[in-house]
This record gives structure tokens, sequence and C-alpha cells, in this order.
């Protein structure tokens, strides 16, 4: 007996953009229920138990953030991998889905392809209960949940949280195979800069997929820090082609690093969506 087909639920407005992603996940042999309202979105997602949800942001009634809400706090579908899809780039829509629990943010104008992979992708995570994510192998989610509930108010943990900046523009203009052989080249220096500076038990994971978190002892910090800044910013030019190399460094979305640093985890209250969010904003 064949697999069932895994099921998706896409809330889009947009008769167009809805058509073309029911037409296209349905030639990938997934099963698709579209709906065009929020309310109808929550409805939908009681009744037919989707494996993922594709959320548009703009809906003429409520929100996809509020739709979000609801699925998350409904025990049924408070674990269903969410993907929002949106126009909106403003960094405080993606803290807003980040504080929702949302699995992965992607923009219009989208690449089908990589929406199929983020798609199959975040599938692959629930349905192998892998806790790891798929590009860099580094731990993520539920993981990175546990570690911070671990050593948020102790004394003896820092954090230095790293994000690669423009990633977007850079995947507009390469494509995914390119911006994820960025994050697995930027992985990789992490972790052999931990190893140089830092203990064999510190910890490295995921935010999202271009955010990293490190939780290290606060002696460990600055060293950690100003050795991975260093070569993360003389790195940045070598990920683009020979080609391109000259007019990318006097781009102003051109792929670069930012990094925080949280030198004591000893007053921080013990509420990860905060925490993580402050992380995103204190950056900019």
């Amino acid at each position: 007996m064949a697999d069932p087909k895994p099921k998706i639920l896409i809330v889009e407005d947009d008769p167009d953009v809805a058509e073309m992603l029911t037409a296209y996940f349905r030639s990938q042999q997934y099963e698709v229920f579209t709906v065009n309202w929020g309310e109808d979105g929550v409805r939908s997602a009681l009744q037919v138990d989707p494996n993922i949800a594709i959320l548009d942001i703009r809906l003429p009634d409520i929100d996809g953030y509020e739709v979000a809400r609801r699925l998350r706090t409904d025990r049924r579908t408070a674990s269903m991998p969410i993907i929002f899809l949106t126009e909106k780039r403003d960094r405080s829509d993606k803290l807003q889905g980040l504080e929702i629990g949302a699995d992965d943010y992607i923009t219009k104008p989208f690449d089908i392809q990589e929406l199929r992979l983020r798609v199959r992708n975040a599938l692959n995570r629930v349905n192998q209960g892998s806790l790891t994510n798929p590009i860099t192998g580094l731990p993520e989610g539920a993981l990175v949940d546990e570690k911070l509930s671990e050593v948020l108010g102790r004394d003896g943990f820092a954090v230095l949280y790293v994000s690669i900046e423009n990633m977007s523009a850079f995947r507009e203009a390469y494509g995914f195979v390119a911006s994820d052989d960025v994050l697995r080249a930027v992985s990789l220096m992490i972790v052999n800069t931990m190893r140089e500076v830092s203990r064999p038990e510190d910890f490295l994971g995921h935010l999202s997929a271009t955010e990293f978190i490190l939780v290290v002892p606060p002696s460990n910090l600055a060293a950690l820090s100003d050795k991975l800044n260093s070569r993360l910013t003389q790195a940045v030019e070598y990920f683009y082609p020979i080609k391109d190399r000259e007019q990318a460094a006097k781009r102003s979305d051109r792929l670069g690093a930012k990094l925080v640093e949280v030198a004591s985890l000893k007053n921080r209250l013990a509420d990860m969506a905060k925490f993580k969010a402050e992380l995103v904003s204190s950056k900019h």
C-alpha cells in the first residue's frame, strides 16, 4: 500500500499565487488544501489535520500571525510546521514571526524550488524526529530551547549571537544552492573557531537558518567573538564569484556577519521567546 500523500494547507488571498502553489504542490504529489481567508485557514487546519501550513501574512480578515497564534495554542496543531509567505521584509515582521514560533519565513517574489525544499526539509524534521538543521547538521528548535532553558538565569554562561546578513539578496542573485553552501561554510568556521578558543562541551545551534547561537563561558566570550568576527569579515568576499567580487564590495546589501555578545545570563528571565527576539533586535 502506498504511503499517504503529505497534506499542505495554503492560506493565500492572491488567487494567482494560490492557484500556482496549488497546481505546483499537487504535481509534486502533495495533497493540497487552499483557502483565502484567515478564519477559514484556522478551521481547515483543525478539520483536515495538515502536515504543514503555508501562511500569507496579509489576509482579508485576520492576518497570518493571528492564524499562527491560534494554531500554536491548539494541541492538535501546536507542533505543525508553519512557513510564512509574504511581501513584508521588515525586521519587525520577522521578529513577530519568531515570537509566534514560525518555522520559516520567505518573501515574495520567491523561488518555487526553494519553497519546495523548505517544505520538504520541514516535513523531514517532523517525520524523522530530527532536531538538527538539514543544511549544517547543527542543533535547532527543541534542542536550542532546551539548552537556553538550562542556562537562562544562571551564572557562568554567556551567549554569542551570530547573524548572516542579506542572505535573501545573495540567494536571489545566485540561487539557494549557493546560499546553502555559504551557511555550511559559516557553520564550519564557527565550529573550528570554537575548537580553538572554547571548550568541547560548549554549545552551538541555530535560532533560524541564518542565525547561530553559541553558549560559552564568559571568560571565552571576547576572544571567541573577536576571532570569529575577523574571520567572517575576511571570508565574505570569497563567497561571491570572482567576477562579481569588486562590484559586490560596493553593494549595500552585500553579505555580512553581525555579532551580539551577552556577557552574563544570570539576571535573564527564562523566557526563551523574548530572549531570542531580543537577540535579533539588539544588533540593529
